[in-house]
C-alpha cells in the first residue's frame, strides 16, 4: 500500500489533528489554562473551514476508487463544518454552566469524531468505507444526545436514538450484503454494471434506504425524531437536526445516481411516496405541537422532504438545489436553536413551550425579529433566502417531470406557513403577564446568531453563492 495517500486526505488528516490536538489539550491543561479552551477550538475549526475551501479546486481518487473528492464534496465538507462551528460558537453559555463545564473536552472531541465521519460518508466510493464513516457518525452523536444525563429526559432520549440507530444500521448492512452478494464487488462504480433490477437487489435497495433514511428522519422512520430532540440539550439538538441530516442527504444523492442509476425508476417512485408522507404528516403533526423542540423536530422532518424533492430528480440542477437547501437550512435552523438556547437561560433549562415566547418583541426585539426572519426562510416567504432555496428544488423536481409532487409540496407550503407564523403571532401579538426580562446574550452566540442572519438575507440576495455551486455539481 502506497501511504503517502493518508496525506493526500487533507481534510480529513487535518481534522483529525484538530481532534488529537483538542483531546490532548483537554487532557493536560488545568487551571486558566482550560479558559482558553474554547477559543482554541474555535480558531482550530476556522482554520479547518479554510483547509477544506482550499481543496474545492482539487480532484482525485485513492486506495483504488475507495475515496473520492471534488470541488463539490470539498465545499460540502466545509459547509458541514461551518455549521459545526456555528453549534460550538452557541454552545459556551451551556458549556460555561457548574454541570458542564467539566465535560468541555468530551463535548469538543465527540462533535470533531461525528464530523470525521462525516467526512468519509460523502468521500466514500466503497460500502465498506461509507458503512465505517456512518457508525463513526452515529455513534458519538448518541453520547452527545445523552450528555446531559442527569438532567431532563437526556438519557431517556440517548437510549432511544442507539436503539433505533442500532436497528437501522442493521437493516442496511443487511440490505448492502444483499446487493455484495448479487455483484460480488462494493466499489460504487463497478456495482453500477450489475445492478439489474432483480428483486433481491430491490430489496436490497430498500433496506439500504430504510437505514439511511432514519438518520434523515423520514417519514415511516421518524419515531424517533421528536422524543430524542426533546430530550437532548439543546445545542446537541441543533446539530442533530441539520449537521448530520445534511451529509445523510448527500451521501443518498451519491448513493442512488451512482449505484442505482439502472433502477431509477424504482427509486423515484419509493423517494415520491416517502416524501409526500414526510411534508404531509409533518406538517400536520407540527401544527400541535406546544413544546418548541418537539415542534423544530416536525419542522426538520417537512424540512428533510423538501430536500427529496431536489433528490428525486437525480440530476446535477437537484444536486445544485440540494445543497444550496441544506446550506441555507443551517444558517436558519441553527438561528432558532441558539434563540432557543438563549431563552432557556432566563427559564433555568426547563422545556420552551409557545407560551414561554409571548410578548418576547417587547423586550428582545432583536431575538424576535431574528427568530421571525428565520421562520420566513424556513416557511420559504421572499425575499429571504429559504424561498429561494425552496424554488430550486421545486424548479428541480418539476424539470424532471414530477409536477403533481411538486404541487402538493406547494399545498403543504401553505400549511408549514400557518404554523411558523403561530410562533410569530406568539412573540408579536400574543399578551403576557410575566414579561420575559431583556436577555444578554455572550459574546460567542451574538457572532453565531450574527451569521445566521447574514446568510438568511444574503444567500437570497447573492446570486453567485447558487451559480458557483451549480458550476460544482456533477
Amino acid at each position: 500500500m502506497n501511504y503517502s495517500q493518508f496525506f493526500a486526505m487533507l481534510p480529513e488528516i487535518t481534522l483529525l489533528a484538530v481532534f488529537v490536538t483538542i483531546f490532548i489539550f483537554d487532557l493536560l491543561a488545568t487551571g486558566r489554562y482550560r479558559r482558553i479552551f474554547h477559543t482554541l477550538t474555535i480558531l482550530l475549526m476556522t482554520a479547518q473551514i479554510a483547509i477544506c475551501l482550499k481543496e474545492v479546486s482539487t480532484e482525485q481518487t485513492l486506495f483504488g476508487g475507495m475515496y473520492y473528492s471534488n470541488s463539490m464534496i470539498a465545499f460540502m465538507k466545509s459547509m458541514l463544518t461551518f455549521g459545526a462551528l456555528l453549534v460550538v460558537l452557541q454552545a459556551h453559555r451551556w458549556l460555561s454552566t457548574s454541570h458542564s463545564y467539566y465535560k468541555q473536552g468530551e463535548f469538543y472531541v465527540l462533535l470533531l469524531s461525528t464530523l470525521v465521519g462525516m467526512y468519509f460518508m460523502i468521500s466514500a466510493r466503497h460500502f465498506l468505507l461509507l458503512f465505517l464513516g456512518m457508525e463513526l457518525a452515529s455513534l458519538p452523536l448518541a453520547c452527545l444526545v445523552a450528555f446531559d444525563k442527569y438532567r431532563h429526559n437526556s438519557a431517556e432520549a440517548g437510549i432511544k436514538y442507539i436503539l433505533t440507530s442500532m436497528f437501522s444500521s442493521a437493516i442496511m448492512l443487511y440490505g448492502i450484503s444483499f446487493l455484495y452478494g448479487t455483484a460480488g464487488t462494493l466499489y460504487f462504480d463497478d456495482m453500477a454494471t450489475y445492478i439489474t433490477g432483480s428483486p433481491m437487489q430491490t430489496l436490497a435497495m430498500v433496506m439500504f434506504f430504510a437505514g439511511l433514511g432514519f438518520k434523515i428522519s423520514l417519514v415511516p422512520f421518524h419515531l424517533w425524531t421528536a422524543d430524542s430532540y426533546q430530550g437532548a440539550p439543546t445545542i446537541v439538538t441543533a446539530y442533530l437536526s441539520v449537521i448530520s441530516k445534511g451529509a445523510a442527504v448527500f451521501t443518498l444523492f451519491i448513493i442512488l445516481t451512482k449505484v442505482f442509476a439502472p433502477m431509477t425508476d424504482e427509486w423515484q417512485t419509493m423517494l415520491y411516496i416517502v416524501t409526500v408522507a414526510s411534508i404531509t404528516i409533518a406538517n400536520l403533526f407540527a401544527i400541535k405541537q406546544k413544546n418548541l423542540k418537539r415542534f423544530m423536530a416536525f419542522s426538520s422532518i417537512s424540512q428533510a422532504g423538501y430536500i427529496m424533492l431536489a433528490v428525486i430528480s437525480g440530476t446535477a440542477q437537484g444536486m445544485s438545489a440540494m445543497v444550496f437547501y441544506v446550506m441555507v437550512y443551517i444558517v436558519a435552523n441553527l438561528a432558532i436553536f441558539g434563540i432557543i438556547e438563549a431563552l432557556e437561560k432566563h427559564y433555568d433549562n426547563v422545556e420552551l413551550e409557545h407560551s414561554h415566547l409571548n410578548a418576547l418583541y417587547r423586550s428582545n426585539p432583536r431575538l424576535a425579529f431574528l427568530m421571525t426572519l428565520a421562520l420566513f426562510s424556513l416557511a420559504g416567504i421572499p425575499p429571504f433566502a429559504g424561498f429561494f432555496s425552496k424554488f430550486f428544488v421545486f424548479m428541480s423536481a418539476f424539470d424532471a417531470g414530477f409536477w403533481v409532487l411538486v404541487f402538493i409540496a406547494l399545498i403543504n407550503t401553505v400549511i408549514s406557513l400557518y404554523y411558523y407564523l403561530l410562533i410569530v403571532k406568539a412573540m408579536y401579538i400574543t399578551p403576557n403577564e410575566t414579561p420575559i426580562p431583556h436577555i444578554k446574550c455572550d459574546s460567542f452566540t451574538r457572532i453565531s446568531l450574527g451569521f445566521c442572519l447574514m446568510g438568511i438575507i444574503l444567500l437570497g440576495i447573492c446570486s453567485f453563492v447558487y451559480i458557483n455551486i451549480d458550476r460544482m455539481a456533477f
